[in-house]
């Protein structure tokens, strides 16, 4: 399994038109298309620098995610891939067009929040002194969300970072801050914090351990660095031994700022 595995010759030699700038992400990120493919680029060249993760490896780190995501088999990440582009090498992904009346995430008044099908997260107040909850829908796509954020080590997992689709389906984006070897799960998906892991979240995890000795893991060290992977797997493997839902740890806050 690599980076340009499944891709087809015409997404990654195929000319790349930019259509506009997606002003909102802390990285150059531009919309594009590939013939009539609707994508998501960004540029290496364009990502600010960090002071808890190398230079020029974001895009790399995103190509990992989806990889990851494919061997768990639960069509986390929309498919992402390595290549040229207007300002050099970068992540292109397929973009995805979800749906304006779903919310997966959200912010209510702290007594307005869903009776049912929605587990609170945090609460507190804003500038008017007016409390908010902050929660997000109890849902089998999410778990599964949370599952692949604790083995990849999301740092950055917002509430906006969560595309609603059309049938319930939930996809998972921005994944470049993913991967570091120190614990820094950074999430708005706590709502099952503690709870046993289901047979088939087992199962995804075990199907990415087991593939870090093959396929996927040939892939993952022409993205990560070597240290990166070895700590995959052993999150991989503590998750599979403890069975449930982790706590927040680290030095590092529980959830991203901001929320979305």
């Amino acid at each position: 399994m690599s980076a340009e595995d499944g891709v087809g010759e015409e997404l990654m030699t195929g000319e790349l038109t930019l259509t506009g700038r997606i002003t909102t992400a802390s990285n150059a990120t531009f919309l594009g298309a590939i013939g009539d493919t609707v994508v998501v680029y960004k540029p290496v060249a364009g990502e600010a620098p960090l002071w808890d993760f190398p230079a020029g490896t974001l895009a790399r780190r995103e190509v990992a995610a989806h990889l990851v995501s494919e061997a768990l088999g639960w069509d986390i990440v929309p498919r992402t891939w390595l290549r040229e582009g207007p300002f050099g090498e970068g992540m292109v992904q397929l973009w995805q067009e979800q749906d304006p009346e779903q919310d997966a995430v959200d912010l209510f008044p702290a007594d307005e929040v869903p009776t049912s099908g929605w587990l609170t997260i945090l609460e507190g107040e804003d500038e008017g002194g007016n409390r908010l909850v902050l929660a997000h829908e109890n849902s089998a796509a999410l778990r599964r969300m949370a599952v692949f954020d604790v083995i990849v080590n999301n740092a950055d997992r917002k509430g906006a970072h969560i595309l609603a689709m059309p049938g319930g389906h939930r996809h998972g984006v921005d994944h470049g801050l993913t991967f570091h070897a120190e614990d820094k799960l950074r999430t708005v998906l706590w709502g099952w914090l503690g709870e046993a892991l289901r047979d088939e979240e087992r199962d995804g995890v075990a199907r990415v351990l087991g593939g870090l000795d093959g396929e996927l893991g040939r892939g993952l060290v022409q993205l990560l660095s070597a240290v990166e992977v070895d700590a995959l797997a052993e999150r991989c493997a503590q998750l599979l031994e403890e069975g449930r839902f982790p706590a927040p740890s680290g030095r590092t806050p529980a959830v991203p700022w901001p929320l979305f």
